[in-house]
């Protein structure tokens, strides 16, 4: 038997102020649409922004649904929007905020594990990395480099 370490490194911004002017209109068009979220059920809102390298940004908010398998996340919602919209199009960044209705979110809340996954598909899709920045509603903003930063053993179809 052996052992396999695996690393993940993020750059840590300790408040959206600092961020480069691009990203910080980014995660201001993620606040924003994490404000149109449809949360009824779990009151966990969060909003997505997207910039293609055609210029575009698109956005999308988590949309709940009574059939909870039904809802979808805004990752999802903005990466699924951008290709189906811009298909040739390349991500050239990502931002994530989100907030709960009833306690301070101040700690970065990252994709869940199948937003990472639709994630991932695109970087393969377009062969480079997209940059992903995420928040809470206020403090630090995390940097991933790479979605395989944050889901390191990629499902793949080289699997299939």
């Amino acid at each position: 038997m052996k052992k396999i370490k695996i690393e993940s490194f993020l750059e840590v911004y300790p408040s959206m102020d600092i961020l480069p002017k691009t990203i910080f209109s980014l995660m201001e068009d993620a606040c924003e649409a994490r404000d149109s979220a449809y949360a009824p059920y779990s009151d966990f809102f969060v909003g997505a922004a997207i910039l293609l390298n055609n210029g575009e940004t698109i956005t999308g908010s988590n949309q709940e649904n009574a059939s909870y398998p039904s809802g979808l996340c805004a990752e999802r919602t903005a990466i699924y929007y951008a290709g189906a919209k811009f298909p040739q199009a390349q991500i050239t960044a990502m931002a994530i905020s989100a907030k709960a209705k009833d306690k301070p979110t101040t700690v970065p809340i990252p994709p869940c594990g199948a937003c990472r996954q639709a994630i991932a598909e695109y970087e393969i899709k377009q062969k480079s990395p997209i940059p992903i920045y995420f928040m809470g509603e206020e403090g630090e903003v995390w940097k991933s480099e790479s979605l395989e930063n944050l889901l390191p053993l990629l499902f793949t179809s080289k699997y299939l």
